[in-house]
């Protein structure tokens, strides 16, 4: 059984279950390429001198990849169809243009014509979920797969109601998490609240803005929102319209995006886990010309994502698990300030079940000392008749009243050792009681 989707002109029909992001409309390869406004925006040709996602495998859980277009040969892996056709067919063209999203290098002369990725140089893995208009519930089975065959970054531009917590989508996804890889999803078309699988602990959801760096007004917003990215206008390839190019509004876009920047960032960086990757998009991103925005905000969650910022900006590589790790009794007490070395988060941890330690054994020899003073104190007393003798103490203070109950050394600092909340709430599913280990706010400016 799958889940139908609804295509039309001007965005996708909310349906129950799982719909691809996008609408299109047919366009030319040289259209396509004046048109990518995203390149323009992201400063692309200045990003490609630091990164190109050399080295890193993107999966696109989708309707398979067409590896013979010009804009993607060489690109894209054998893959799986986890319904037993063709990964490398894709009938419907979603996937297509993802895939062209993110890794596309373009055709001609100088490949100067054609969709251009993101990450030119990163592979795609297609994982094929869907065969037309419909979505495969073995599409978690996909998820699986990808992080199996090594993929580090999982593209998933659709929606599925039944991705819910505690679900088998859920379960893939936590299984992908568990091996160190971004999953990136579409926070959905239809204006609503962001649906599943973007909605589910530590995936990155991305909702779309237009040409304007405005929120596209049929994006998905709401609490769960964690970057943004272009998704209005925007130009990919796609198998299925005449020419082979379609010009498509959704966040599906978006999340291909994003998806990308993650490679560029996990290329630059290869020995950042996936949580410390998404810790450099958050950081990097921007709410750019909306002042007075705060994080994590409705629309744009913690920012417009900025690939040149992410792959340069000086930020600390964070705790292992990064800002949307969940709250667990083992990662409840890991909540402190950021830091370049997670060893001293552990050394911290034992440093303080050390001090614990040593308290306890102080006040258990103090105990120990003051019953022996007291029965001390009795048998002198009864030695000396209880006539309040020169050792007695009668009327004065017992031995265990003098002096202050043992300290925690001079200087001593309570664990976490925290750097006060400079505004930047915590992510979704961190208790804010906890302190936020993300405190930095994002800067307003800058490419």
């Amino acid at each position: 059984m799958g889940f139908n989707r609804v295509w039309s002109t001007t965005g996708v029909v909310a349906l129950t279950g799982a719909l691809l992001l996008t609408a299109t409309t047919t366009a030319s390869a040289d259209q396509v390429r004046d048109a990518q406004w995203p390149l323009t925006v992201f400063d692309a040709e200045r990003v490609w001198k630091t990164s190109q996602g050399e080295g890193v495998t993107v999966a696109v859980v989708d309707s398979g990849v067409d590896a013979t277009h010009p804009d993607l040969t060489g690109q894209v892996l054998p893959g799986k169809d986890v319904n037993g056709g063709d990964a490398q067919k894709d009938a419907d063209g979603h996937g297509t243009g993802m895939a062209s999203i993110i890794a596309g290098h373009g055709h001609g002369q100088g490949n100067s014509a054609g969709v251009m990725g993101l990450a030119p140089k990163a592979k795609i893995l297609p994982v094929r979920a869907s065969n037309g208009d419909e979505i495969s519930t073995s599409w978690p089975d996909g998820v699986r797969y990808a992080v199996d065959q090594g993929a580090e970054v999982i593209n998933l531009s659709f929606n599925d109601s039944t991705a819910y917590p505690g679900s088998k989508a859920a379960k893939a996804i936590a299984y992908a998490q568990q091996h160190d890889v971004v999953v990136v999803a579409g926070s959905g078309n239809d204006a609503g609240t962001v649906n599943y699988p973007a909605a589910l602990p530590g995936v990155v959801a991305v909702s779309g803005i237009d040409k304007n760096l405005d929120f596209w007004s049929k994006s998905n917003s709401g609490k769960g929102v964690i970057l943004a990215a272009p998704g209005v206008d925007i130009p990919r390839v796609d198998p299925a319209s005449p020419g082979g190019y379609a010009m498509a509004d959704g966040t599906s876009d978006a999340t291909a995006y994003v998806s990308a920047i993650a490679a560029l960032v996990r290329s630059k960086y290869p020995d950042l886990t996936a949580g410390q990757v998404i810790n450099r998009l958050i950081k990097s991103a921007s709410f750019l010309q909306h002042e007075g925005k705060k994080a994590p905000d409705s629309e744009l969650g913690y920012g417009i994502a900025r690939p040149g910022s992410a792959l340069t900006m000086d930020i600390p590589k964070g705790p292992k698990e990064g800002p949307l790790a969940q709250s667990s009794p083992s990662t409840s007490t890991n909540s402190g300030a950021a830091s370049d070395d997670n060893d001293s988060t552990s050394l911290a941890k034992k440093k303080k079940k050390s001090s614990s330690g040593s308290f306890l054994l102080i006040a258990g020899i103090a105990v120990a000392v003051v019953a022996i003073g007291i029965l001390f104190a009795v048998l002198r007393n009864r030695r000396n008749g209880g006539n309040g003798g020169p050792d007695s103490g009668g009327g004065g203070t017992p031995p265990h009243g003098t002096g202050n109950p043992p300290q925690p050394p001079t200087g001593y600092q309570q664990y976490p050792n925290t750097a006060p909340n400079q505004g930047y709430p915590a992510p979704p599913g961190q208790s804010p009681q906890n302190p936020n280990p993300y405190a930095q706010q994002p800067p307003h400016q800058g490419q």
